[in-house]
């Protein structure tokens, strides 16, 4: 052992988890009487010092972080649900989860919920209806340590953690561009959201970039729940100029799509390619295997929940907005070699 004990050795010694270590040093409540008596004793023997952020942290702690997701059904937030448990169980914090269900009534109760719960910290990705902010400045006022990830918004001062939508519909849009592809059609999600806005952009500028016309007609607004996937791939067919490539939403639209171009007897890459969003676990699986973009889910609720986190050691900590890098998967749906 070093010369500067630290939890993990106290933890290591009497075989407890660090978490509950940690807990028995700030005197919290879940703590068995016995266990604290342990910790304590063996702290004092080691001479345990704890760091200045372990003292920072205010007694009246109730160790849970909420977190409002829109839904609970799509893989993204699952896997983002994941990264902020893993980081929060580490730290000794139990997760309380609520789904908007993508309303924003719902989503006003949901803080409600959360605040009456006195949880340490919020994590909050938007509703796709929330477009009055009043419910979410409320909390920023009341100076509940605060992040926003993946849907955020833009006007409210407080942390944020984003994938870089921007740059990688852009580089998807590029990649369908040097294939070859001339007329591609866009499945764009609701534009008062900062997702769906940027990444519209993102293609935009790659078409731009390319000298290629900006076609209203090609771009449809969806949402994400993938209704009306026949209507908007009949408009298409519909439409006197021949498309060779659909980039959508997601991937349950993409492979909607796919299965519904194939029943015209249309082949997917050689006459349309497709890109979809999220690779999903059922993507390449799918005939053929669908190119998509990897939205770094898990890292995203990680690097929320540490943000969040270092906001609850220390109420000075500076507002942070932090770019988690995405990934372009490509497999056959877009390319044949």
């Amino acid at each position: 052992m070093g010369m500067n004990p630290t939890v993990k050795d106290i933890a290591a010694k009497l075989n407890l988890s660090t978490s509950t270590v940690s807990r028995a040093l700030t005197d919290h409540p879940d703590v068995k009487k016995e266990t604290k008596r342990l910790v304590l004793k063996l702290a004092r023997e080691l001479d345990y010092q704890p760091n200045p952020i372990a003292l920072s942290l205010k007694k009246n702690r109730t160790y849970i972080l909420g977190v409002i997701i829109p839904e609970t059904s799509i893989s993204f937030f699952s896997k983002a649900i994941s990264g902020i448990q893993e980081v929060a169980s580490k730290a000794g914090y139990q997760v309380m989860i609520c789904s908007s269900h993508d309303s924003v009534d719902i989503e006003r109760q949901n803080v409600q919920t959360l605040l009456n719960s006195r949880v340490d910290g919020l994590i909050i990705s938007v509703s796709r209806e929330t477009q009055d902010v009043n419910h979410l400045a409320r909390i920023l006022d009341k100076r509940l340590p605060t992040v926003f990830f993946d849907r955020i918004c833009e006007e409210l001062q407080s942390t944020q953690v984003v994938a870089d939508n921007f740059a990688i519909t852009f580089r998807a849009t590029e990649h369908l561009i040097t294939t070859g592809r001339k007329r591609i059609a866009y499945i764009a999600g609701p534009q008062n959201l900062y997702n769906s806005r940027k990444r519209l952009e993102g293609y935009k500028a790659a078409l731009q970039k390319y000298k290629l016309p900006i076609d209203d007609d090609l771009i449809i607004a969806s949402h994400y729940e993938g209704e009306n996937v026949k209507t908007y791939t009949d408009y298409l067919f519909n439409l006197n100029r021949q498309i060779d490539a659909i980039f959508a939403i997601n991937d349950r639209t993409a492979i909607e799509m796919i299965h519904l171009i194939k029943q015209r007897q249309v082949k997917v890459p050689e006459d349309i390619a497709v890109v979809g969003f999220n690779n999903e676990r059922f993507s390449a699986f799918f005939d053929p295997p669908l190119s998509s973009i990897d939205h770094p889910a898990f890292e995203m609720g990680k690097t929320a929940t540490e943000l969040l986190l270092q906001h609850i050691a220390d109420d000075q900590f500076p507002i942070q907005k932090k770019v988690i890098k995405s990934d372009l998967i490509i497999r056959e749906s877009s390319f044949k070699s």
